[in-house]
């Protein structure tokens, strides 16, 4: 059972798991479980999804339950007039705050701007010796990305030298392995955390907060945080 985190006769949101497509897609035919059939399922009603996470991040999914609301929230995403806050672990220490304005490329080879701040939460030293030092260093991150490119977090951090642990695509495979070997632990490190927005029928301010999923939790444990 996915869990609810807002519920109304317009919308609803879950907190996805790490690792669960939201539908189905071309590049991923290793799985036929998709939050969007799994939400559909059990609730027993159409939803349409308005917005994407991608499959190993976690948390906020907001789906609308019918097609005009799923048009106006889809234009409200364009017009970014939603807040999205996520948080993420990342190797090294990150400077207090930062803005990250990077220019990404599509798969057709064109440039689009692409804006994402950050706030560091936390930072831990753990005594275990990576490459040439003798310990491991790691930053907590709040994330907030005012464009929505795909992998644009996971690009953006990667871009500033602060990779986010367990990303495959765009990580650290040593910091990776490091995970792999010393904690048992693949799970990507980015969770969406918050959502808000107008309601697109009442009007109404819409905040969502969606808790960390346990293995998230349990790097977090690790760190000490």
């Amino acid at each position: 059972m996915l869990t609810i985190l807002y519920r109304d006769e317009y919308l609803i949101a879950i907190n996805k798991p790490h690792g669960l497509l939201v539908h189905r897609s071309k590049i991923a035919d290793d799985t036929d479980v998709f939050a969007l059939q799994l939400l559909r399922d059990q609730i027993g009603q159409h939803v349409y999804p308005v917005h994407r996470l991608d499959r190993k991040t976690g948390g906020i999914l907001l789906f609308a339950l019918d097609k005009a609301t799923d048009a106006s929230m889809q234009q409200q995403f364009m017009n970014k007039e939603v807040t999205k806050k996520y948080l993420a672990i990342v190797r090294g220490y990150t400077d207090p705050t930062g803005e990250i304005d990077y220019a990404l490329r599509k798969e057709n080879g064109t440039l689009q701007d692409a804006f994402t701040a950050y706030t560091t939460l936390h930072q831990a030293e753990l005594q275990v010796p990576f490459g040439g030092h003798p310990t491991s260093r790691y930053s907590l991150v709040e994330a907030t990305p005012t464009t929505g490119r795909m992998h644009q977090l996971r690009k953006h951090f990667k871009h500033i030298f602060h990779p986010i642990i367990g990303d495959r695509t765009h990580g650290c495979n040593k910091q990776n392995k490091l995970f792999n070997e010393q904690w048992q632990m693949e799970t990507m490190m980015l969770h969406a955390a918050h959502l808000s927005f107008t309601h697109p029928v009442t009007g109404k301010a819409i905040e969502i907060e969606a808790p960390i999923h346990d293995e998230f939790n349990r790097v977090m444990n690790l760190m000490g945080w």
